[in-house]
Parts: structure tokens; C-alpha cells; sequence
């Protein structure tokens, strides 16, 4: 019972609002035991983990090499944060779990929100993989577009869940009626939005049906990674209003912060305890949460950030279109190009050129998807994409799939 005590404690939960140990039955320390060792067992795949999948050599970063494979910032932690992160690293010997209460309160603050509904993880992939298990399995569908980010595949498999991927509709957005009719037994309907990797939206009133027609237990999976790039109207208020959502955030797109690992997790509080429970110990780093918080109090960064982003989108959708190439126009900062050839042949080109693009979905076989990068990095990736598409480039060996380094047990 004291380990759970103070597992609890060092979550971002007030003192007031914890359980006593007395509080806590034998079949509560079993459940608890169970889901933290089953946790530890559980292969998280983030955008670089399934990035590497698709190379078919270790990445090294070289001098003078392009790395737009992985939806990263190139920018990175913006000055304050640095700054907060370089200070904060004197303060390494300590636990304080206090700051990680502090980036909560924060952040709840900005949104409109109860601190209670927030919990912080090391990214968002960590979230989005315990709420498909958490809420799907033998019984209860994973319901994902496709293409989409292919985590929460990852971890149905682990679940036992059937996965069910329902195209895009014409405008890439998600085809909620779609979803509806195929998955009548869904447990978790994804909707990542603007959408990885086609860097498209979905309207705010197609989500809002989904949620108002999904079957009773299921629950909306809202990926917000990309919302600050975009217009798109978040859905954090339906979080606030208890609804059946948990909404991700991320510090790894807009912030710059992929290797620093922060994000939150948004819910009524019922459903982000189921989540938590396979998380076990949650005391994140000082020096991530310390540069979390300098983030958000930058109120400059996003628009600036977005800015300089999209322009440099722009500019290399100018160039696609000067040249004739097929793309999905974007409002993130990545996009999908038509190669009109295995784009695994022309992923591989590009990576002997020291240009390294993202990867390749089976839907869309041709299509390679792209991160922004700065404008010099894409004018790079511009020179040599032309240099691939223009030569008689051949086929190679297959890649392995994703799927192959999963433990035994999770491969059915």
C-alpha cells in the first residue's frame, strides 16, 4: 500500500485530492499492479521511432545532411526555454515534483480549464498509446483514418484490438460517418487533427457529430500535435464540458521540443485515471518541464513560430507546382508529395544524398510524406528531389514492417 501512496504522490495531483493508503482495496492494489507491469513492458513508438522503420541504415547526423523525416522543429526550444532548461539543470538533484504541479496549474489556467483534467507526460505518444489500451481490446475497435499516424496501431496490437482504418474522404479530412458505420463496437475513435501525415483538417462540425452519434462507451482520441500550426479550432473545450474525449498536446512540433519529451494528456478526470493507471511512476524532468513552462509564457512564439513556418511551406509548394509534382496541400509542417514510383525507392535515393524524407503508408504507396524544414534545408531538399525524380532510380529489397520488433507476445 505505501508504494502506491507514493506512486500517487508523486503524480501532479494536490495532496488534498490523494487517496490514503487505507483508502486503496487489495483489488485496487492488484489492478494498479497490473497495469504498471504491464506498462513497463510496453513499446512506446513516437514519430522518430517510426521514422527510423523506414531507413534502411542507422540515421547519423552528419554535417550538411537534411533530416526532414521526422515532423521535428528545426528551430527548437525557443530562448526562454533554453534559457529556463540551462538554469533549471543546477536544480537536477532534485525531485521537484512542485514545478510539474506548476506547469499544470499554468497551463490549465490559459485554457480554461481544471487542473484536475491535465496530466503531463514525456511527449504525447506515451498518452495516446495508454488510452488505446486503456479503452480498446478484444471486443472494442481502434477506428483510425488512413492514411494517419500509425502509433495507436502499434499499441491496439499490444490491446488485441481490431484496428479499423477508414480512408480519408476526397478533401483528406476524416470521414466520421465512415468511421461510424464500419466500427458499431468502437472503443477509441482517433482523430488526429490537423491530420499526420497529410497535414490536413478535419471541421470542427464533423468531429462534433462523431462525438454526438458514437456508441455510448467509446471514446474521441483527439491528437491536437499539430493545432498550433493551423486555424483549426481545438477541442479542448469539449474536455472542459465532460465530454467523452481526452485531447493530446505535445511540446515537440510548434515548441521545438521533440528531444526534451513533454505534453499533456486532457480528460475528465474518470477517464484520464484509467489512462494514468498504466503509467505508474510520472515524475518527468525538471529541465523539460522548467522549458514547458517558459514556452507557454512566451505568448510571441507560437505566432512567430507558425509564421516562419508557413512561409517556408509556401514557398516549397511554389516550387512543387513550378515543377509539376503532385502535392496534398498542408497546414502543418509537413506534406505528401506524388513520386509516381515506390516512394521507398525514392526515400532510399534521397537518403544517398544525404537527404533523409519521411516515410512511406500503404495506402498511398507513391506518396512520401516531407517536414518542413528551414528554408535552406528545403531548398537542399528541393535540388535533390528534382535530382531523384529526374534519374531511372530502381526498385529496392523491401523494408521490415513495423510490426517485427514487437515483442513475441504482442505479435499475433
Amino acid at each position: 500500500m505505501n508504494v502506491i501512496h507514493h506512486e500517487l504522490e508523486t503524480s501532479c495531483c494536490p495532496p488534498e485530492d490523494l487517496p490514503s493508503p487505507a483508502a486503496i482495496s487489495r483489488r485496487s492494489f492488484l489492478r494498479f499492479a497490473a497495469a504498471a507491469s504491464a506498462a513497463g513492458a510496453i513499446p512506446i513508438f513516437t514519430e522518430a521511432r517510426l521514422a527510423a522503420q523506414n531507413r534502411r541504415a542507422p540515421k547519423v547526423h552528419l554535417a550538411g545532411g537534411v533530416y526532414i523525416d521526422a515532423n521535428e522543429n528545426p528551430m527548437g526550444p525557443s530562448p526562454l526555454a533554453c534559457t529556463a532548461c540551462e538554469e533549471m539543470t543546477r536544480n537536477g538533484g532534485r525531485y521537484r515534483t512542485d514545478l510539474q504541479v506548476d506547469l499544470v496549474k499554468y497551463f490549465a489556467a490559459q485554457e480554461g480549464l481544471k487542473p484536475e483534467y491535465v496530466m503531463v507526460y514525456a511527449g504525447s505518444s506515451e498518452p495516446l498509446h495508454y488510452t488505446v489500451l486503456a479503452y480498446t481490446g478484444p471486443g472494442k475497435s481502434f477506428v483510425t483514418a488512413d492514411p494517419g499516424y500509425e502509433a495507436g496501431l502499434m499499441a491496439s496490437k499490444m490491446s488485441g484490438a481490431k484496428v479499423v482504418k477508414v480512408p480519408l474522404k476526397a478533401d483528406h479530412s476524416h470521414d466520421v460517418k465512415a468511421m461510424l458505420a464500419q466500427a458499431p463496437d468502437a472503443g477509441v475513435f482517433y482523430i488526429c487533427n490537423p491530420n499526420n501525415p497529410t497535414g490536413t483538417t478535419t471541421p470542427r462540425a464533423d468531429i462534433e457529430y462523431l462525438l454526438a452519434n458514437k456508441p455510448k462507451d467509446s471514446i474521441l482520441l483527439i491528437d491536437e500535435a499539430y493545432i498550433h500550426l493551423s486555424d483549426a479550432p481545438p477541442c479542448l473545450d469539449m474536455a472542459a464540458a465532460d465530454k467523452d474525449v481526452i485531447v493530446l498536446r505535445t511540446f515537440s512540433k510548434v515548441y521545438g521540443m521533440a528531444g526534451l519529451r513533454c505534453g499533456f494528456a486532457i480528460g475528465r478526470p474518470d477517464l484520464v485515471a484509467k489512462v494514468q493507471a498504466y503509467n505508474g511512476w510520472n515524475s518527468m524532468p525538471v529541465t523539460s518541464v522548467a522549458a514547458a513552462r517558459a514556452s507557454l509564457a512566451d505568448k510571441n512564439l507560437v505566432p512567430e513560430r507558425k509564421k516562419i513556418i508557413t512561409d517556408v511551406r509556401n514557398e516549397t509548394f511554389a516550387w512543387l507546382s513550378s515543377n509539376n509534382y503532385e502535392f496534398i496541400p498542408s497546414v502543418t509542417n509537413c506534406f505528401m508529395v506524388q513520386t509516381n514510383r515506390p516512394g521507398k525507392i525514392v526515400i532510399d535515393a534521397m537518403a544517398a544524398k544525404n537527404v533523409y524524407i519521411g516515410r512511406v503508408w500503404p495506402i498511398m504507396p507513391t506518396w512520401v510524406r516531407v517536414t518542413v524544414g528551414t528554408r535552406p534545408e528545403m531548398q537542399q531538399f528541393q535540388a535533390t528531389f528534382k535530382q531523384v525524380m529526374d534519374s531511372s532510380v530502381t526498385a529496392t529489397a523491401a523494408l521490415p514492417e513495423i510490426f517485427e520488433d514487437l515483442p513475441p507476445r504482442f505479435v499475433s
